[in-house]
Order: structure tokens, then C-alpha cells, then sequence
């Protein structure tokens, strides 16, 4: 184990050992898939390196040679991923010098990412064409998304008890684990637990529809076994139908937001509609709609100054 390891071991064995040790059952799948996935990189990357050789032309070699085929903001996770097992074996005294000091990220330029959203006809079109019976489908879990902009794995955890009618309001306390054995997890971080209001059409809708279920079974869950791509496709074929823009489930959440902002809701509220950690996930993801409501304020700003004459 770890502390029979020896300056002159490979770097590899060292850092396959630390995520077993440090990282299984401590953090969610989805995350240790990452750490897996930098093992692989630096197995392929430095297989022969050993600890003894880990300084900081090494370790900043390392990282270009990353860099290379991937995107500054991947490099800068792989680093991380990476420095927590190395500040580890310095404390150790497996490596002499922090290798880490003074890094230097490098990454491809990233593509710019415009994300895929509906405008408030196109949203409307396709809401009213939805197949909303007496039972729990697919096109109610397409409605409560839109209306709320939740995560997937947030709207697949709901359960009746979730919906409190009565103060119009519905609660985010966990996520379903779809990609991988199904049953509850926690949210993505602590801001993601959150209350958020509904339209009283929503509330009359859903008290009608889940009023005969298990208070704390999930209402979209029918198997334990579900895909993405299941709920993606019969809203492709929605959009495909209707001739309007095709969209994912996660560009429902972008809808609501990008609506929310055009209709002049702060970023803060949206934030927290929407269960980011910090505002600024919010105007990172939606630049481009606030340069677009900026370059409005502008408009209104020259307006109200040119009647003041």
C-alpha cells in the first residue's frame, strides 16, 4: 500500500494507489470516473517516471504535453486532479521539491459553445403540443422541466412528497443516479438544495396527476434503468414536428433561464432558481444573452437621455 512505496516507484503505481486509497467511496462515481481517467492519461503520458524524477520540468512537460489535445480549463482539472496525490508524496518524502510550484497552464483555444435554447413562442409551441394525459409520461417530465429549469437527475428524483401545493412551491433535495445503478444521491453541490416556486397552473396540473402515488417513490421512475438519450429523442421528435429549433432536456434548462433573464429577473435569482454555486456560473453560461440584454439597456439609456431634451 501507500506506505511501502519507495522514491524509486513509478509515479503511476503511486497515483493508481492513492485514488483507491483517498478517492473510492469518498467522492460520487461521476467525479472518480475523472480521477480514473487521469490515471489513464498519466499511464500513458509518463508510464516509465518515477517519483524520484518528479520535478518541475518534468511535471510542467507533463502538462504541455496534456495541453496539447485539450483545452486550457481540462489541463487546469488535470493539474488538480493530479497535485493533491503529489503534495501527498512531497509530504511523504517521496518527492524532494513541490513540482507543482509555479505551474503554468496551456490548453487549445476552446471552441466557442453557444448554448442551444427556444424562444418564448418557440417554448409556447411546443408546451402546447405536449401529450398531457391522466398518467405520468415523458411529456410531463418535458412541461415540469421547462417550468422550472431543474437539472435531469433533480426532475427524475422527484417524488409527490417533493410538491407542497399549498405554498406553490417544489423541493430539490437530490438527484437519481441514472448513470449508474439508479436510487438517490445527493444534489450536485449544497446550493443546489433549494425551494422553487411554481405557476399555479403547474400546481393544479401536478396535484391532479400524482395524487394516487407513493408519497416517496420518484414519479418518472419505472424502471430502474433509464437513459438520457430516452427523453432526448421523443423531445427531438416534439421539436422536429412542431418545426422549431431541436433542443435537449438540458437546453430546457437553458430556455428557462435565458426567459428568466429576458424578462429582466436578476442573475442572482436566477442563480438560485437554477441551483448554481455562485453568480458566476450564471454569467459565465449565459454571456452572450447578457451582452444582448446590455446592448438593450444601451438602447433604453439613449432613449430616456434624448427625451430629456
Amino acid at each position: 500500500m501507500l506506505d511501502q512505496v519507495k522514491s524509486t516507484d513509478l509515479f503511476i503505481d503511486y497515483y493508481s494507489q492513492w485514488v483507491r486509497v483517498y478517492k473510492e467511496g469518498a467522492i460520487r462515481k461521476v467525479t472518480l470516473d475523472k480521477y480514473l481517467m487521469t490515471q489513464a492519461w498519466v499511464e500513458k503520458l509518463i508510464p516509465e517516471l518515477r517519483m524520484c524524477d518528479m520535478t518541475r520540468i518534468t511535471y510542467q512537460q507533463l502538462l504541455n504535453d496534456y495541453a496539447k489535445s485539450h483545452e486550457r480549463q481540462t489541463t487546469m482539472d488535470f493539474h488538480h486532479q493530479l497535485k493533491g496525490a503529489i503534495l501527498d508524496a512531497v509530504d511523504e518524502g517521496l518527492i524532494d521539491r513541490d513540482p507543482t510550484r509555479k505551474v503554468i497552464i496551456k490548453g487549445k483555444t476552446p471552441t466557442e459553445k453557444k448554448i442551444k435554447y427556444l424562444n418564448q413562442y418557440e417554448l409556447h409551441t411546443l408546451l402546447i403540443n405536449l401529450d398531457l394525459g391522466t398518467e405520468v409520461n415523458w411529456d410531463w417530465f418535458i412541461l415540469l422541466v421547462a417550468k422550472t429549469g431543474m437539472r435531469f437527475s433533480e426532475a427524475l428524483a422527484l417524488t409527490p412528497k417533493d410538491f407542497d401545493f399549498s405554498h406553490q412551491s417544489l423541493s430539490i433535495n437530490k438527484t437519481w443516479d441514472y448513470k449508474g445503478d439508479g436510487g438517490f444521491l445527493p444534489t450536485k453541490n449544497k446550493s443546489s438544495v433549494r425551494k422553487i416556486q411554481i405557476d399555479w397552473q403547474t400546481v393544479i396540473q401536478f396535484s391532479e396527476l400524482i395524487k394516487d402515488l407513493p408519497e416517496n417513490k420518484p414519479i418518472f421512475i419505472t424502471k430502474e434503468k433509464i437513459y438520457n438519450s430516452t427523453v432526448n429523442d421523443i423531445l427531438e421528435r416534439h421539436c422536429k414536428n412542431l418545426n422549431i429549433p431541436v433542443i435537449s432536456v438540458h437546453g430546457l434548462r437553458h430556455t428557462h433561464a435565458s426567459l428568466l433573464l429576458f424578462a429582466g429577473v436578476s442573475i442572482g435569482s436566477v442563480a438560485r432558481r437554477l441551483g448554481h454555486a455562485s453568480m458566476t456560473t450564471t454569467q459565465k453560461t449565459y454571456l452572450h444573452i447578457i451582452h444582448e440584454l446590455e446592448s438593450q439597456d444601451v438602447d433604453l439609456v439613449m432613449r430616456s437621455i434624448s427625451s430629456l431634451s
